[in-house]
C-alpha cells in the first residue's frame, strides 16, 4: 500500500472555473484515498465544500501580481512546507507558482517537496509564464496543452510531461438527462420569455474572447429562419469589465433581440441548462486548453458547435466532429447551426474512459506516488 501523502495545491482563488473545480476534485480524491490535502488561495465560495470534504484551507493572497505577494510570502510557504512536512507541492496558477517556486528552491533538497505543476492554458510565452514549466512533473490538461510546451519550452523533456485530461463523473452528466418538472416551473418563472423556445446557449463568463459579440450576431442572423430560437448567455459579470458588459448589452438593442437574449448571470444548475438547450456553443477566439463545459454537454448527448483549435477542437474531433467549425468562420458557424437546427444529427459519441473524473484523479495521483518514490 502507497504511503499516506501531505500535498498542497495552490491557485489565485476558489471562486469559479475549471482550475478550481479542478483542485476541489484532487483534494477530495486525496482525502478519500486517506491521505491529507492542503488547499493555499485567496479564498472564495469554494471553500466551504473544501473544508466540508476534508481538506484544510489557508487563506494567503497568493494571486496578487505584484512583488509584495513575494516578499510576504515566499518565507511563510517555506517554514509551512518544512513544518507540516509536505510530500508534494503542486501549482496551478502563474503567481502562485512563483511562489511556490521561489520557496521551494530555497529549501535543501532533502527537504524539499516534489514539484508539479499544471499547464491549465495557453499562456503568453515568456519567463512569466515559464515557472509553470519547473515542476518536476508537468501535467498538461490537453494534447494540445502538450504540442504547446514542447513548441515554446522546447528544455523541458518530453517525457516529463503528462496528459491528463480534465475529467467529469458521468454519473453527474448522465446521457438523455432532463430536468425535472419542478426545475422548469421555477426556471421559467425567473425567465418566461423562454418558454416554448429552442435555447442556443453560450455558457462563457463575461470576458473578452469567449465570443459573445458573435454569437448576439449569430442570433440575430438565425432568428431570420427560426424565429423561435432564443439565446441564453451564461455566466457571472465580472467587477472589473462592467464596459464590456454594457457594450454587450447594448449591442442586443441594436441587434434588436431585447426579447430573445437572456443574460443569465452565474448558475448553479449549468447541468440543467446544457441540457435542455437545442445546441451549445464554444466560440472563443483563442484556442481553450481543454473546456469542461463542452465535455459535460457532449456527455449528456447536446450537441455542441464550437472552433476547431484547442481542446475543444480535440473533444469534438472525437466525439462529435459535425460540430467542429474553422475558428472564426462566421459564415460556416451559421451554416452549421442552421444545419443543426433543421435536421435530426447524429448524437455525440459516448464518452472515453480518459475523460472521466476518476480517470483524472487516479492519473493525478499516480503521478504523485511515483514522483514521492522518485521514480520520474
Amino acid at each position: 500500500m502507497s504511503r499516506r501523502l501531505t500535498v498542497v495545491q495552490m491557485l489565485p482563488a476558489l471562486q469559479a472555473g475549471g482550475v478550481e473545480r479542478g483542485t476541489l476534485e484532487i483534494a477530495q480524491a486525496l482525502v478519500e484515498a486517506g491521505h491529507r490535502s492542503i488547499v493555499i488561495s485567496g479564498g472564495g465560495r469554494l471553500v466551504e465544500p473544501l473544508v466540508r470534504g476534508g481538506s484544510e484551507h489557508f487563506t494567503w493572497d497568493v494571486g496578487r501580481k505584484s512583488p509584495w505577494t513575494l516578499l510576504r510570502y515566499v518565507r511563510r510557504l517555506r517554514a509551512l512546507l518544512c513544518a507540516e512536512h509536505v510530500d508534494i507541492l503542486h501549482l496551478r496558477s502563474r503567481m502562485p507558482a512563483w511562489v511556490g517556486y521561489l520557496a521551494w528552491r530555497g529549501m535543501r533538497p532533502e527537504e524539499r517537496p516534489r514539484l508539479v505543476t499544471t499547464v491549465h492554458g495557453f499562456y503568453r510565452v515568456g519567463r512569466y509564464s515559464a515557472v509553470m514549466t519547473r515542476g518536476e512533473a508537468v501535467i498538461a490538461v490537453s494534447n494540445s496543452i502538450r504540442d504547446y510546451l514542447l513548441q515554446h519550452y522546447p528544455d523541458v523533456p518530453p517525457e516529463r510531461i503528462h496528459v491528463i485530461p480534465r475529467g467529469i463523473d458521468p454519473a453527474h452528466y448522465p446521457r438523455g438527462y432532463q430536468p425535472s418538472a419542478e426545475w422548469f416551473a421555477h426556471w421559467y418563472e425567473q425567465f418566461p420569455q423562454t418558454q416554448g423556445k429552442r435555447w442556443l446557449t453560450l455558457p462563457a463568463r463575461l470576458t473578452r474572447l469567449k465570443g459573445h459579440e458573435t454569437f448576439l450576431e449569430l442570433i440575430a442572423t438565425l432568428r431570420e429562419r427560426f424565429p423561435d430560437i432564443h439565446g441564453l448567455i451564461v455566466g457571472g459579470e465580472d467587477a472589473r469589465r462592467t464596459a464590456y458588459a454594457a457594450a454587450l448589452r447594448h449591442q442586443v438593442q441594436v441587434l434588436g433581440l431585447a426579447q430573445h437574449v437572456t443574460f443569465t448571470g452565474h448558475r448553479s444548475d449549468l447541468r440543467e441548462i446544457l441540457a435542455a438547450s437545442a445546441i451549445v456553443y464554444s466560440l472563443s477566439r483563442q484556442p481553450e486548453s481543454f473546456g469542461r463545459t463542452t465535455l459535460e454537454t457532449l456527455a449528456l448527448g447536446r450537441p455542441v458547435i464550437g472552433y476547431a483549435h484547442g481542446g475543444i477542437g480535440e473533444q469534438l474531433s472525437s466525439l462529435f466532429p459535425i460540430g467542429a467549425v474553422p475558428p472564426g468562420n462566421f459564415a460556416a458557424l451559421v451554416t452549421t447551426s442552421e444545419r443543426m437546427l433543421a435536421e435530426p444529427f447524429p448524437a455525440p459519441a459516448d464518452l472515453p474512459a480518459e475523460y472521466t473524473l476518476s480517470a483524472m484523479c487516479q492519473g493525478t495521483l499516480a503521478v504523485y506516488h511515483r514522483l514521492a518514490a522518485q521514480q520520474i
